[in-house]
């Protein structure tokens, strides 16, 4: 199935709440994120917010192939688009908030990394911090939360509160450089556990 910009944005205009792009990630942000993740060494792997599965594409294709490694999408569309794309793929279709559940079916206590693609500045501050809270449940002592951000979201207050919450939850927070060839323009936050 290809799923091309228009099916993107329609996503988007029905769902703003769940999708929080307008345009799917482009490979120097899939790239700049996966690179960031040291996804070579990770053991089990979690993605959150597959979307239409380009950081999944980029996981698989940098993983270790023992690894364990599972996506969690809410929205039926998105599961299926990353299904599609990535095939033998396994894509949970549910909140990323019950991540532990799904670990715990894949056999593992821990995640060495989560990769998010989850539109944190669209969301409350009681849903960034059960998100947030679960993600730092299913993370093991020094691994890693990989997120993005769009650079014209810096002023919301939104964003000022996310950014304040993974100070807090997180021992060292670091952002990237941005990615000017994205749409819209992107940096990456690498939080570790």
């Amino acid at each position: 199935m290809e799923f091309g910009p228009y099916r993107f944005i329609k996503q988007f205009v029905s769902n703003p709440r769940s999708t929080g792009a307008i345009y799917p990630s482009s490979e120097k942000l899939c790239e700049l994120v996966t690179d960031a993740a040291e996804i070579r060494e990770a053991q089990t792997l979690i993605e959150l917010g597959s979307g239409t599965g380009v950081f999944t594409e980029k996981v698989l294709e940098k993983k270790d192939p023992e690894a364990v490694f599972f996506a969690i999408e809410i929205n039926p569309v998105f599961c299926e688009a990353t299904r599609s794309r990535c095939p033998g793929t396994t894509v949970y279709e549910d909140s990323a908030e019950n991540a532990r559940k799904y670990l715990e079916l894949n056999g593992r206590d821990f995640c060495d990394c989560v990769v998010s693609s989850l539109p944190w500045t669209v969301f409350d501050y009681d849903t960034q911090d059960s998100l947030l809270d679960s993600i730092v449940d299913v993370l093991r002592p020094g691994g890693v939360l990989l997120t993005f951000s769009y650079s014209a979201s810096l002023v919301m207050p939104s964003a000022r509160r996310f950014r304040s919450r993974l100070r807090e939850k997180f021992s060292s927070v670091e952002r990237s450089r941005t990615v000017w060839s994205n749409f819209p323009p992107a940096f990456v936050y690498s939080a570790e556990k």
